[in-house]
């Protein structure tokens, strides 16, 4: 019996421990269903909380919308009062001052009729008065045969010296013309116009006058400027020994600094320089030939040497086989060739064309450098942005003297404001295609724009809009060469 009674009442605790450990697990689940519960409910709280704040955003996002839609609204009626007042300001002037003109128009008039008026009655009586005198003279002449026999005699020496003088001017004119004068096909040259050659030491040379500049202000790749400068150092030493030179083409899109390239490269190297165009050559007709050997004969007179820069080349150096081109060109052509047929030691040709390939292939033969100018990458761009920047709106013109201070208008000094290196370097990455020329006319548009501001203010909004409005004119330019093209 004592057995049994342990065993029940250890079979009884054992009972008991389960059901005090079913009722503790039943405690925990149900304290962390509770805590689930609490966490829901705090979730769900801070919901309810970020959808009010939410909606309270945008409440207050709306009536600032409205309030500035009002505020605009108020302006654009401001600025609509504004215009018809000052068109009518305008109007009211414009008839003042149509009214003022008139009537200074009628007092001139009438003042100018008083004069001629004046002027008409005074040449009339000198009139008269010559007429008797001529009278009296030729009455004196008819009466007097010795005098009529002189007066004839002194009219007809007078028309023989008139002439004499007339034709000798002319042949004067044109011996001193052959002697100083640039040719006509010239349109740009540094050579001067001295009688003797001891008066060129009177003015500097080109070399000094670039005062060793070199090609600081030409913004190229640094791989085609390295080979510029390398060019212009070797024309230099060719001349100084005496060698002869080395005929050059530059070839690319308009606009990427060919001519400024041959200009500086004449400078740098101490040459002198003379500039032409193919286009003038073909209206000449049978002269072409004529003046094309003037230019070469003219060029023997530098004692520097002469770079000739003969841009559009192809409009005249075409292939003579071509069968749009004349005999005359076909001439002229032929007279190029001959006279650089063989190395010279007095000029260096330098060829300038949009069109490689439509060149004669005698012209190619005379090449000696054939360089490409292709368009400006992003930063030959940023770079240039700088250059014409600082040109158009940064420097001050020092070089007016006081006397046109005081006598001419003096333009408005341009402020600018916020134009970083990051905003140009955005645009030069913007204006990507555009060759120097067409970077340069944006600045110039930037400079007008400035201008035609009140305040004479250079902004970034109004750097920008310049340069957009600019990009879209040249994709339409671009738009419109490719349908040509097709």
């Amino acid at each position: 019996m004592g057995e049994e009674y342990r065993e029940n009442l250890k079979q009884q605790s054992q009972i008991e421990a389960q059901r005090l450990r079913y009722e503790d697990e039943l405690a925990k689940k149900r304290k962390q269903e509770e805590r689930e519960a609490e966490r829901r409910q705090d979730a769900e709280l801070v919901r309810m909380q970020e959808i009010g704040a939410l909606k309270r955003e945008q409440a207050r996002r709306a009536t600032e919308q409205k309030i500035l839609e009002q505020e605009l609204q108020t302006l654009k009626e401001r600025a609509k009062n504004d215009r018809e007042t000052n068109k009518e300001n305008a109007i009211s002037n414009a008839k003042a001052k149509a009214h003022e003109a008139k009537l200074t128009e009628d007092y001139e008039r009438r003042m100018l009729v008083e004069l001629m008026n004046g002027e008409r009655e005074k040449w009339l009586a000198a009139i008269n008065t010559t007429f008797q005198h001529i009278e009296g003279g030729l009455r004196t002449l008819l009466t007097d045969r010795s005098k009529l026999v002189m007066g004839i005699g002194g009219v007809t020496a007078l028309a023989a010296g008139v002439y004499t003088t007339r034709e000798g001017a002319r042949v004067t004119w044109g011996y001193i013309n052959r002697i100083l004068g640039q040719p006509s096909l010239i349109r740009e040259s540094s050579m001067r116009k001295f009688p003797l050659p001891g008066l060129k030491a009177l003015k500097p040379s080109s070399a000094s006058l670039s005062g060793g500049a070199g090609f600081e202000n030409v913004i190229l790749h640094p791989s085609l400027k390295r080979r510029i400068e390398h060019l212009a150092r070797a024309t230099a030493n060719t001349k100084s020994h005496d060698a002869p030179f080395r005929n050059m083409l530059f070839y690319g899109h308009p606009g990427t600094g060919k001519t400024l390239v041959a200009r500086e490269m004449a400078r740098k190297s101490g040459l002198d320089y003379a500039m032409m165009t193919g286009g003038d050559v073909a209206p000449l007709g049978s002269e072409a030939v004529t003046k094309i050997h003037e230019i070469f004969d003219w060029a023997k007179k530098s004692q520097k040497g002469l770079l000739l820069f003969i841009d559009e080349a192809d409009a005249f150096l075409c292939e003579r086989n071509s069968t749009h081109m004349s005999e005359a060109q076909r001439s002229a052509l032929n007279a190029l060739l001959f006279r650089t047929g063989d190395q010279s030691r007095d000029i260096v040709l330098v060829l300038a064309t949009n069109r490689p390939g439509d060149l004669d292939a005698a012209i190619t033969d005379r090449i000696d450098e054939v360089i490409e100018f292709p368009l400006p990458g992003e930063e030959e761009r940023f770079q240039l942005l700088k250059l014409y920047l600082n040109n158009y709106m940064l420097k001050d013109d020092d070089k007016s003297s006081p006397w046109s201070t005081l006598l001419k208008k003096q333009p408005k000094k341009i402020h600018v404001r916020d134009i970083s290196d990051d905003l140009l370097r955005d645009a030069a990455r913007k204006i990507d295609g555009f060759s120097g020329r067409e970077i340069a006319k944006l600045m110039a548009s930037v400079q007008a724009a400035v201008y035609g501001s009140p305040d004479c203010i250079l902004n970034p909004q109004l750097f920008s809009e310049v340069v957009e409005y600019k990009i879209a004119e040249h994709q339409q330019r671009m738009k419109l060469a490719s349908e040509a093209a097709a």
